[in-house]
């Protein structure tokens, strides 16, 4: 900021007058933005009501399809400059502090991005803020597709064609970001031209929170109804620190299981009812994944980043362009959005998966008949499965730990584990026999090229479900035969 004022040959000491008169040309700008577009500017003196809410309705009171609704400007918090002084040195500096200032809110109708809004800061340096909703930008995106749908506030309950919508979606990851965000900061901040001119500064386009969410529409209310409870209190009861762990990517030390000791961060878990439902929400260093139910037959899954760090990207060196990639860390940088959306789906399936196994109706009995019997393949006979037996049970516990959900074990792996719970050593030719006999009854499946082993999604609901009746007791059984 100092290097601004040097080459706008501002002094330190004149920097409160040399903003003021920038800022009163950015308030005269915006006047002239709402005086064109023959809609309100508003100013709020209080936060309790929901800008958003308020431009909905000034959009429907005046039938507004496109282009501008209105413009709301406010007092809030920001980060900005001051002018401090140095007893020792006797000289005054710039401090970037916490302060208050006038923002403006832009509400639009973008012709891509559907209803959004942008909010800009009037006091340097100039901040500019773009809430953008991808289910908003995809009906649009059907509308023009002539793709019919039936939407409720912020998802689709009903889609003419969900696989053609799903192609839709995704083409938003080939957006142009750098093109589109620039055509909406000329129309929110002209004046920044002017501004950025000095030093000849451009916008630098991050993202600083994002949420992808995965929904899951059901037939009926009644069917999402079924399982959702089952849903929460497998996820608070069953999901401890590892497991939200590997749900947002990061890995867990196989030979424990657990979060290692020199981890530094805040892992948890925590419910809360809301006026539609009860959500379910596991955080990890700020960032965050959650379960929730909306309008009643749609179940949303949804990762939300606050912190890259935390994420890497295979990616070059911003210094070497040209050069050799490896795996770097992620950046807020919109060039960098495809990988987090990458990062965030996985996310997403990975707590799926770990729910699937709690929505079967068929009894256990059923589910297991075939494991529990013998089988030929290949000319080879195999063994039934004896969960109850003191050998099958440890071996099936072993499988079934969460550790190995991310990246599954390998022989040494699996025998590491069986020692641990026994106080004699497991030979690797009989881990062999183990995997062989577990692979033939579909329990779980080599992954290609690789000596390692995952868990089917068939074994998943097998050993999800045997684990959950050897823990349950006497009374809770005879209540559920009854």
């Amino acid at each position: 900021m100092e290097a601004y004022l040097n080459a706008c040959r501002v002094l330190i000491k004149d920097f409160g007058a040399f903003a003021a008169k920038i800022t009163a040309q950015l308030k005269a700008a915006t006047q002239e933005i709402a005086d064109k577009g023959g809609r309100p500017l508003l100013y709020l003196n209080s936060s309790q009501r929901s800008k958003e809410d308020m431009a909905r309705e000034l959009a429907e009171r005046d039938g507004v399809q496109k282009g501008l609704i209105a413009i709301f400007s406010t007092v809030e918090p920001c980060m900005s400059y001051q002018v401090r002084g140095n007893r020792q040195s006797k000289e005054i500096h710039l401090a970037l502090e916490q302060r208050k200032c006038l923002f403006f809110y832009h509400y639009f109708i973008h012709p891509i991005f559907g209803f959004m809004h942008a909010r800009v800061q009037s006091w340097f340096p100039f901040t500019i803020d773009l809430c953008l909703n991808g289910r908003e930008w995809l009906a649009r995106q059907m509308d023009r597709a002539k793709l019919a749908y039936c939407r409720r506030e912020n998802c689709f309950p009903e889609i003419e064609d969900w696989q053609k919508a799903q192609s839709l979606a995704d083409g938003q990851l080939k957006t142009d970001w750098q093109k589109q965000l620039g055509a909406i900061l000329n129309q929110v901040h002209p004046t920044h031209r002017e501004i950025c001119a000095p030093i000849a500064q451009e916008y630098y386009w991050s993202v600083s929170q994002s949420e992808y969410a995965t929904d899951i529409a059901f037939n009926s209310p009644q069917a999402l109804a079924s399982l959702y409870p089952r849903f929460i209190q497998h996820g608070i009861g069953s999901f401890k620190s590892p497991d939200v762990m590997r749900f947002l990517g990061r890995s867990v030390p196989t030979s424990t299981g657990k979060v290692s000791k020199k981890f530094q961060g805040e892992i948890m878990s925590d419910l809360k009812d809301r006026p539609e439902g009860v959500r379910i929400k596991h955080s990890l260093n700020g960032n965050s994944i959650k379960l929730y139910d909306k309008q009643g037959s749609v179940l949303r899954v949804e990762t939300t980043i606050n912190r890259t760090l935390e994420f890497t990207v295979y990616r070059t060196s911003e210094r070497d362009p040209k050069g050799e990639r490896s795996w770097r860390p992620l950046r807020r940088a919109v060039a960098d959005l495809p990988r987090r959306a990458q990062v965030s789906h996985a996310s997403n399936n990975r707590y799926l998966a770990a729910l699937k196994s709690t929505t079967g109706t068929i009894p256990l009995v059923q589910l297991v008949a075939k494991v529990c019997s013998p089988l030929t393949l290949k000319g080879q006979r195999y063994r039934a499965l004896r969960p109850w037996s003191p050998e099958d049970s440890l071996l099936l516990q072993a499988v079934a730990d969460g550790k190995f959900a991310l990246n599954g074990f390998r022989n040494r792996d699996l025998r590491e584990s069986l020692n641990s719970f026994q106080r004699r050593q497991i030979k690797a030719q009989a881990i062999t026999r183990k995997v062989r006999l577990l692979r033939a009854h579909g329990i779980i499946r080599k992954v290609p090229h690789t000596h390692r082993y995952v868990v089917t999604d068939t074994g998943r609901a097998i050993l999800t479900a045997l684990r959950a009746a050897q823990l349950a007791d006497v009374d809770q059984l005879t209540k559920l035969a009854a």
